[in-house]
Parts: C-alpha cells; sequence; structure tokens
C-alpha cells in the first residue's frame, strides 16, 4: 500500500496534544507546574476556535486536566511520560484511495537522551493510530513528527543530525533513511540540512528538528527562521541554512522561493541562548497558531508575515517562551489529523 503524508495546509479533522504529566516540563514547583498547564491549556484552546482537539491525558493527570481544560476539548486517558505530542505521536498519511494511515515511528527519548523516559511515550503512536481509526504504518526508523516538514506532494525536509543521528539510527545512511521516509510517507526528494538550531543541539535538545528551522507553507515556498543578530550562534547557520535551500529543489524540480522570518530581539534566557522562532506555528482549519515572545515588534511582523504566506487563515499567538523554555514550540505539542477527504 502507498502512502503520503498531506501538507499541514490540507484540511484537517482534528489536533492531537499531550497534556503536561510529570518530568521536566512540569518542573520542580507548583508555580512550574501551572506555567505549563496554563500555556498547553492555551494551545489547545486556540486550536479549538477553528477545529477539534483531542488531549491524551495521563489517568493521574485526569484531574489537573480538569481544572486547566474546557469542556469543548476531548479528553482520552493514556499513561505518558512527557508530553510532545509531534514526538510521541504518529505521522498520519493517506493512501490513494483516501485511506487514513498512520506512521507509528520508533521512539527512544530523542536519541536515548539520559534525562528522558519513554515507556509509556514510545506506546502513543499506536494508541493514537487506533483511536484515530487509523491503519498504524509500522516503522523501524528512530524519528520523530518534528524531524520532518513535507509539501504533501513528494517533498521532505530533514536534518542529518536527526535522522543519522547514531543515537536514533546507528548506521543509517541518506540512501537509507529516503528509502523509508518513500515507503512510509510517500517521500520522492528529500531536502538535508546538516543540523538544527544551536540550543537544540545541546544536552536539552531534540539534537536538531527540522519544525524549529524551516517549513514549507505551499508548494516551493519554505519560511525559514532568520537570526539577524551577529552576536547570536544561530546567525551564521542560518546563513549557511539559506544558502544550502536557495541551491535546493522540490520534487517538482521548482527551485525554492524562501521568505525569512525574523527572530524576535531577545538573545538569552537564564539557561543561555534562545531558539526563539516563528517557524515552529500550527496550521489549522482556516488559521495559524503563531508564537508569540513578549517583542511586540517581532511578533506583529511575525504574524503579518504568516497571513501572507497562508493567505484567507486567521494568525492567533500565543505566549510560547513556557514552551520554549521546556525545548519546544507550538508546533512542537500538536500533532493534526487530516480530514476524511482532502480537497482537491
Amino acid at each position: 500500500m502507498t502512502w503520503r503524508m498531506p501538507a499541514e495546509t490540507a484540511p484537517q479533522e482534528r489536533v492531537w496534544m499531550a497534556f503536561p504529566a510529570g518530568g521536566y516540563t512540569l518542573g520542580d514547583t507548583a508555580e512550574s507546574a501551572h506555567e505549563a498547564r496554563r500555556t498547553w491549556a492555551a494551545v489547545a484552546h486556540a486550536i479549538a476556535d477553528f477545529e477539534p482537539v483531542t488531549m491524551v491525558v495521563d489517568p493521574a493527570a485526569r484531574a489537573d486536566a480538569t481544572r486547566y481544560l474546557g469542556s469543548e476539548i476531548e479528553v482520552v486517558e493514556a499513561e505518558l511520560n512527557d508530553s510532545w505530542m509531534r514526538d510521541i505521536g504518529p505521522s498520519f498519511v493517506r493512501n490513494v484511495d483516501g485511506r487514513l494511515g498512520a506512521v507509528d515511528w520508533t521512539f527512544n527519548g530523542w536519541g536515548g537522551q539520559d534525562w528522558a523516559s519513554w515507556d509509556h511515550d514510545s506506546k502513543i503512536g499506536r494508541f493514537v493510530a487506533d483511536a484515530a481509526g487509523a491503519v498504524a504504518v509500522s516503522s523501524p526508523l528512530v524519528n520523530e513528527g518534528g524531524g520532518i516538514h513535507v509539501d504533501g506532494a513528494g517533498t521532505v525536509l530533514a536534518t542529518e543530525s536527526v535522522q543519522l543521528d547514531p543515537g536514533r539510527n546507528p548506521g543509517a545512511t541518506r540512501t537509507s533513511v529516503e528509502a523509508e521516509l518513500r515507503r512510509t510517507i510517500g517521500a520522492e526528494h528529500v531536502v538535508w540540512l546538516p543540523r538544527g538550531l544551536t540550543r537544540d543541539q545541546q544536552r536539552f535538545g531534540t539534537r536538531g528538528h527540522i519544525d524549529m528551522v524551516a517549513t514549507i507553507s505551499s508548494p516551493g515556498t519554505i519560511l525559514l527562521h532568520a537570526q539577524n543578530d551577529p552576536a547570536h550562534p544561530d546567525y551564521p547557520l542560518t546563513r549557511e541554512f539559506r544558502a544550502l535551500l536557495a541551491a535546493e529543489h522540490d520534487a517538482a524540480g521548482r527551485s525554492f522561493t524562501i521568505i525569512g522570518l525574523p527572530a524576535p530581539a531577545v538573545l538569552r534566557d537564564d539557561e543561555g541562548f534562545v531558539d526563539y522562532n516563528y517557524v515552529n506555528h500550527l496550521v489549522v482549519n482556516g488559521g495559524v497558531i503563531a508564537c508569540s515572545f513578549g517583542d511586540e515588534r517581532a511578533d506583529a511582523k511575525a504574524r503579518d508575515l504568516l497571513a501572507a504566506a497562508y493567505p484567507g487563515r486567521r494568525v492567533v499567538s500565543v505566549d510560547a517562551r513556557p514552551l520554549f523554555a521546556r525545548g519546544g514550540g507550538i508546533h512542537c505539542i500538536t500533532q493534526q489529523q487530516p480530514a476524511a477527504a482532502l480537497a482537491s
């Protein structure tokens, strides 16, 4: 059976999320736990203005979820280690007949990180697939949804530091990864970047997820994170990424139009250089759920650029600083399920 992953701009049935259950996401204090729960809930409620949201909740966190989530958020129960649905959940696909599939990647805590646990999270891909009524497509590839972006027409963006990570797929090559991406999500042309952003390469990062760097907003058009302050270590990286992508093409042979999304002005937090970016947004039916960072000028410019990139969709911002402090953004905590019938 041939599968293909639709573009994130395709009509959606719902968005899946996972409510914070424990670990570093909740932190060591009541204030930190409240911040996490409040932020996950804010993203869920922003999405619910556009389409249904299903939240996976650990049974032990059901009472907490009830306090933060409105009745419009559907709740299903499953044991969780963490709350990054983009990575622990499946990547939804369709076959030529429109049948829904869900790629259940192998998950090992972002490459076997010593701070991660995944005995429950490694089962969430199959759990969500079954709950959605999808055909589970098992994959031996250690991968996460944040490690790929697609255009729905055979183009895939990826990073060598994720799929070729020895902690994930020892001995893997571009050729072997591309073959598995072809089998599971219909990849015809994979565009490789060498790595991700500086902070994401550090101990508590994912080792370089593409969804912190670039996304395909429409066929042939890439939205690329632009760090324009020379004092930030991502300044040379984002210029390297732009040059690499400018020399590339999509599965149809088109050169890319590249639109920069400038980073906010803040460079550091208590842990060092930040990886704040506006690439890590979620496209929903009729809308875009965008990250904001308390930088009025940069946040407004990003909203304008996203509105132009996704015409006809309303851009809604949610303060994503609590998410980035925990290692990700809005895209990282969500996973879209395509609608029953894709628009022609």
